[in-house]
């Protein structure tokens, strides 16, 4: 039915049985066979954490619009000339007048409230009683699904605007808007264009602009920033984890500007490079960046934060990045701010930071560092925000198709401890002295029981974020050893250095009352399998599946059914039962050699 009633409208003829019908939260989209159009059901991960993170943004903004205003009437009572004596508080914007800009400014000298001042004197509308709603950029479409689930699932919004490069992607987007009905029509429209020229020359006009390409980010990041409006958020998605992980460390130093290291905490490092890349892009044209949520899902990196515009606060930035040193014969790492501030006569000065922070040789173990960074060193998450956002995903969990997952990563974001940049693994630890592990409770008691705090970490079910500096975690170890003894190992490896010191602290390993977190203590399921075999990135749009792709998508998809596509349900379009394909025939060529081996 919707199919006659699309072609009607579309005015071209095709044959429904070359498409599949794939349905995602309120959304349904035509997906062709041949793998014309990029399309991954594995993503459904980051669109239902997107519309969890666009609900509570609308939500906040009314807040803060809310705020502005009482604000703004309070002042005007106050001092109702306080415009006229303080005319330099003003910041111009692009698209905005000095006298919208200048209320705001002396509003934000008002009273204290809990909404913070940054968030609310750079909103679209300022200086109306209105707040208009918001309008979306999603500068790479494809198939549209996210548009429009965007303009069919999050209340509030005006106007979604998909873009896309590709020919057949914008056909195929434009026919899904018409197959999802009036509501979709007037609300998504869909535009053969190159993002970043698009962005460039639309400059402040988007309060949400959303970058999820299939690959690295970097070349759209710069127009990014300048067509957010102030106030605004960008969500990135970023892929190329190899780069970001330090497989290619400088092709990541040549797209983000920094270098990555090797380490259990590379995928947090991931992170906190992405982040400040998006700093230095938008510090280029007197903005900076609010991290609200900082997530590693999956297969890629996906980060949501406010973009707002002060030279100010700009001068701030290298308070918040820190280059890394890490030892190459142990897990000890230390971190270097790049700037610091010097407080003098009532004024406040950045200055160059201090350094090195580390010697030549490790205190630890003897051996030399490798330098990594710049990474960004402040808070990746706002706590308020993954509070708002966890009780929206509870209180509507039959709108997220998956809601296990998300809830899952928001409860685990939400116990992590802000301030501590990357985190250990207690194995690594282990490994390099070569002992057996405590559990995860006796270690993290003893770390509290020393007087310091931990939390886990979203990124790894094992590791551990802590404020301990590293000689207490080594003679929190060495306690360990001492009552569980290992091998005499040769004394040049770096644990039989670590060892052979006597420990300063004496470990306390009796168990704390919060070593194990609330969702630990209520038997909250943080981390969860795949829902499916071959879940995780799909073929670029366009390439012809062949037999070394049948690892990545399943045997399958080599036997000509498509593009693994599933149905809306969640289960796979072959078998439609929900399995997780473990029925799935191995190829010839796998079941002879394990048939080999057994025999």
């Amino acid at each position: 039915m919707a199919g006659d009633d699309e072609k009607k409208q579309n005015g071209t003829s095709f044959d429904l049985n070359d498409f599949t019908i794939i349905k995602e939260g309120d959304a349904e989209i035509l997906m062709h066979a041949k793998n014309e159009v990029f399309y991954n059901n594995s993503q459904v991960n980051n669109r239902d954490m997107s519309i969890a993170v666009l609900r509570t943004f609308i939500s906040q903004r009314k807040q803060e619009h809310d705020a502005m205003l009482a604000r703004r009437t309070k002042a005007g009572n106050k001092a109702p000339n306080a415009k006229a004596e303080n005319p330099g508080d003003s910041v111009q914007h692009n698209g905005e007048s000095n006298d919208g800009s200048e209320v705001l400014k002396d509003a934000s000298h008002g009273e204290s409230s809990s909404i913070p001042v940054e968030q609310t004197k750079n909103l679209r509308g300022k200086g109306r009683e209105e707040l208009k709603p918001p309008r979306v950029l999603e500068a790479l479409s494809a198939s549209g699904l996210r548009a429009l689930r965007y303009a069919r699932e999050v209340e509030g919004i005006c106007q979604v605007v998909a873009l896309d490069n590709d020919k057949a992607s914008v056909e195929a987007c434009r026919r899904n808007i018409k197959f999802n009905g009036s509501v979709a029509c007037s609300k998504v429209e869909s535009h053969l264009a190159d993002a970043r020229v698009y962005m460039l020359t639309h400059p402040n006009e988007f309060d949400v602009v959303d970058l999820d390409p299939y690959g690295a980010p970097s070349v759209f990041l710069d127009s990014a920033v300048q067509s957010v409006a102030d106030g605004g958020i960008l969500m990135c998605t970023a892929t190329d984890m190899a780069v970001l992980c330090a497989a290619n460390g400088e092709v990541c130093y040549s797209k983000y500007g920094s270098y990555p290291l090797r380490g259990k905490y590379c995928h947090e490092m991931a992170l906190r490079i992405l982040l400040a890349s998006i700093e230095s892009h938008a510090n280029r044209y007197k903005r900076y960046i609010v991290p609200v949520l900082s997530v590693q899902m999956d297969f890629y990196v996906r980060v949501f934060v406010r973009i707002y515009t002060s030279a100010s606060d700009v001068k701030n930035t290298p308070l918040k990045l820190s280059y890394v040193y890490q030892c190459i014969g142990c897990d000890s790492f230390h971190l270097q701010t790049v700037g610091r501030t010097v407080s003098k006569d009532k004024s406040v000065r950045c200055l160059p930071g201090f350094g090195p922070a580390v010697p030549q040789e490790c205190s630890d173990c003897g051996k030399k560092f490798n330098m990594g960074g710049p990474i960004w060193s402040a808070p990746i998450h706002d706590q308020e925000w993954v509070a708002a956002m966890l009780a929206n995903v509870k209180s509507m969990k039959e709108r997220y198709p998956a809601y296990e997952r998300i809830s899952a990563v928001l409860t685990t974001v939400s116990e992590e401890l802000p301030d501590i940049p990357l985190f250990l693994s207690l194995h690594n630890l282990c490994a390099t002295l070569k002992c057996t592990s405590p559990s995860a409770v006796i270690f993290r008691s003893a770390v509290i029981n020393a007087g310091y705090r931990i939390s886990g970490t979203h990124v790894n079910p094992l590791g551990l974020k802590t404020d301990a500096p590293m000689n207490v975690i080594w003679d929190i170890m060495r306690c360990w050893v001492r009552n569980h003894p290992v091998k005499a190992q040769p004394s040049d490896q770096s644990g039989s250095v670590i060892l052979a010191k006597e420990p300063v602290l004496q470990a306390n390993f009796a168990r704390a009352v919060a070593s194990l977190s609330q969702a630990q203590a209520k038997k909250v399921a943080r981390f969860l399998p795949n829902p499916e075999r071959n879940w995780g990135p799909k073929l670029r749009a366009g390439r012809q599946i062949t037999s070394k792709h049948v690892s990545l998508l399943g045997p399958k998809a080599l036997n000509g059914d498509g593009s693994n596509h599933e149905n809306g349900d969640g289960s796979n379009h072959e078998n439609g039962d929900g399995s997780n394909h473990e029925d799935v025939e191995e190829p010839a060529a796998k079941r002879k050699k394990t048939e080999e081996s057994d025999s």
